[in-house]
């Protein structure tokens, strides 16, 4: 299998409603970051890593989101899947089940960026035993985010909740890459969060983690979208991401 049988998918049903101070009438995903809508940078990754198809699962104002994007961007087709009432991670995932054309999707948060090469997470998946994988970065600061525990060849053992202290940690990065059979068996049109319902269950399956020590950036607070631009600057002086797994 190679970059081109896969199909990607982008996370960006999401109102924001901690950045409504902010963001007026418009999608967390469309948030401007130096003049350039922020999902940009995600379809700009994708389109590095040799993606051509690209499905948008959109909710909260989708119009503006396929207005904005249009059905073509750097050589990928882009496709939608709009929910007309929120459905969580999980659930809009199963609802652009009929829209991916590809047994295997990466799924990417459409309000995050991991500056990893994600050609390098596809071949790693494809070189392992694991049906599903997600990719897995160190942080300094897990006080926000859930953490994830594995073993020395990379299988997820559990999923940790948010510790609430500034301590270091792999945490899930928002970028997976799933089986579309795994996703068909998930209930239609019921609202279900990828990470705190069904990721723990997948786990017994056989999950893999593919570990980055590479900037990691979500736009979730009015605090972190402040910290984007300096964060994307940074990531163009950087040496490449370190792969440790």
């Amino acid at each position: 299998m190679t970059t081109m049988q896969v199909s990607a998918a982008i996370l960006a049903g999401g109102m924001g409603t901690r950045l409504r101070g902010v963001l007026t009438d418009c999608p967390k995903v469309l948030a401007s970051v130096d003049g350039r809508p922020f999902i940009l940078r995600i379809l700009d990754q994708l389109a590095e890593a040799g993606i051509t198809n690209v499905v948008l699962c959109t909710g909260y104002l989708a119009d503006e989101v396929r207005r904005l994007l249009g059905s073509h961007y750097r050589g990928m087709a882009l496709r939608y899947s709009p929910e007309e009432s929120p459905l969580g991670t999980a659930g809009a995932l199963r609802k652009a089940l009929d829209v991916f054309s590809t047994d295997l999707v990466l799924a990417m948060n459409g309000d995050s960026f991991v500056a990893a090469n994600l050609a390098d997470f596809m071949r790693w998946h494809l070189g392992r035993a694991f049906s599903g994988s997600l990719l897995s970065a160190w942080v300094d600061d897990c006080a926000r985010f859930g953490t994830v525990d594995m073993n020395a060849g990379g299988a997820v053992r559990a999923f940790r909740e948010k510790l609430g202290k500034a301590v270091p940690g792999w945490i899930n990065a928002g970028v997976y890459l799933l089986p579309t059979c795994w996703l068909g068996e998930l209930a239609p049109g019921e609202p279900l969060s990828l990470e705190h319902q069904v990721l723990p269950r997948w786990v017994s399956r056989g999950l893999g983690a593919y570990c980055v020590r590479a900037p990691f950036l979500d736009i979730g607070t009015p605090e972190t979208l402040a910290h984007a631009s300096r964060f994307f600057a940074g990531i163009e002086r950087r040496v490449p991401s370190t792969s440790v797994s």
